[in-house]
Formats: structure tokens, C-alpha cells, sequence
């Protein structure tokens, strides 16, 4: 769509943008980011263009901010920190309008316990069995500077349930379902499917333990992107 509606919006100029990072269907993001590369003539009124690409992309996607960059910027290799949160409540079942924000787990979970073992995935991890059929070259090895388990104070609606939780995690880069698989643990350790010792042992090098649960893509959002 961004694709889509920049060819409207300048329809003489050669152009190519390559985004910070790719989400699953039915991830939203708060603050995503995309670099610009124009061929010809610079943008001559940068505010100008900001509404009018605002006026032409669909309502759910939103242009907020545009910042010029040298040539020696690049929106992957300059990728600091990501911050990931993935929203949802457990008990009642939510109203309809919460779907497309928030998971919602009818039934009880242990919220304490799994705001304890949130925290056994910050550091340096084996995170193979957080991932979904990785390739060769994959990196594994991946560091998560952040990770725990907050009441939601992300978003809020009139229909949203009275409590709701998020879990933020923050680190340089993630591998395909890694917070919907560390979001899946948690909710099976929460039901009581797997324990703390489990949750332990799935981040060794040499684990045997397999997540099964991958958590549904509409309760992760993208909240925040870092650059050097």
C-alpha cells in the first residue's frame, strides 16, 4: 500500500523504500518505519508530501513523521532497538470489538507466575525453540534486553475489558513467531500446560522442550523502533 500510494503521490519520480522490519498478518504496529530512496530531484517541501500521502493511504495506515537522512543511513543496519507488545486479557470472554487489539484466554491464568518467568528470557538465549522452522543461516543466538509483563496501559477503549495485560519486549531483532511463541509459553505456563522448569530448560542450546502454542498475531503490535 505504501508502495501503491507513493507512485501516486510522486508519479515522475524512480523511487524504491525498504522497511526496519516485516510483521505477520494481523500485526499492528504503533510506530514502524520505512526508508525513502528517490533517484531524481529531492522532495522539494517534506510537509507537503507527509499530507499528501496521509490524504491517499488507506485509514488504517498513518504517515506521522519524515526525517532526511545521508547516504550513509541504513534503516536495517542502524536498527538499534525494537520494542514488541503483545496485548490480552484472560477470563470473561471480551466484547467483539477487542479482536483485532487483543488476545483473550477464557478461563483462569496465573498472572503472577508468569510475570516472574517473563523475566527468564532477558539476556543471551538459545531461542531455536522460539522459532518456526529457521533456516540454515538463521541466527539462534539472540539477546532480549527487556521482558515483562504489565498491566495494559498501551490502549485503551470504551470496550475494552476492565484489566487487560501487555507484555513488552525489547531487544535488537527477532526471529518469525519468537514473541508469539514466548507470549505461547507463557499463557501454557499461566494454564499450568508447562512449568517453570520447563520455560528454563526451553532456552538451553540442547533443549528437548517444543512450544506448541504460538499466541494469535492480532494481540502483538509493534510499539517502538530505535536508531543509531
Amino acid at each position: 500500500m505504501l508502495t501503491k500510494t507513493l507512485k501516486f503521490v510522486l508519479p515522475e519520480a524512480r523511487f524504491k523504500i525498504l522497511g526496519a522490519g516485516r510483521t505477520d498478518a494481523k500485526v499492528s504496529a504503533l510506530e514502524a518505519a520505512f526508508e525513502l530512496f528517490i533517484e531524481d530531484a529531492p522532495i522539494p517541501d517534506l510537509s507537503k508530501f507527509l499530507n499528501e500521502c496521509n490524504e491517499n493511504l488507506p485509514p488504517d495506515i498513518k504517515v506521522i513523521n519524515i526525517n532526511k537522512v545521508d547516504n550513509s543511513f541504513n534503516i536495517i543496519q542502524h536498527s538499534k532497538s525494537k520494542e514488541y507488545i503483545y496485548l490480552f486479557s484472560f477470563g470473561a470472554k471480551n466484547h467483539p470489538y477487542c479482536a483485532p487489539f487483543m488476545a483473550n484466554h477464557i478461563g483462569p491464568l496465573n498472572i503472577e507466575l508468569m510475570q516472574k518467568a517473563a523475566r527468564l528470557f532477558e539476556g543471551t538465549h538459545n531461542f531455536k525453540a522460539y522459532t518456526s522452522r529457521p533456516r540454515p543461516n538463521t541466527l539462534l543466538l539472540r539477546t532480549i534486553s527487556s521482558c515483562e509483563i504489565r498491566e495494559n496501559k498501551v490502549l485503551k477503549a470504551n470496550f475494552f475489558p476492565e484489566r487487560s495485560y501487555a507484555l513488552h519486549v525489547q531487544g535488537a531483532g527477532f526471529m518469525r513467531y519468537q514473541i508469539r511463541m514466548i507470549m505461547g509459553a507463557l499463557i501454557q505456563l499461566g494454564r499450568g500446560e508447562l512449568s517453570m522448569d520447563m520455560i528454563k530448560a526451553s532456552l538451553q542450546e540442547d533443549t528437548q522442550v517444543q512450544i506448541t502454542y504460538v499466541a494469535p498475531g492480532s494481540g502483538l503490535l509493534l510499539h517502538r523502533l530505535e536508531f543509531e
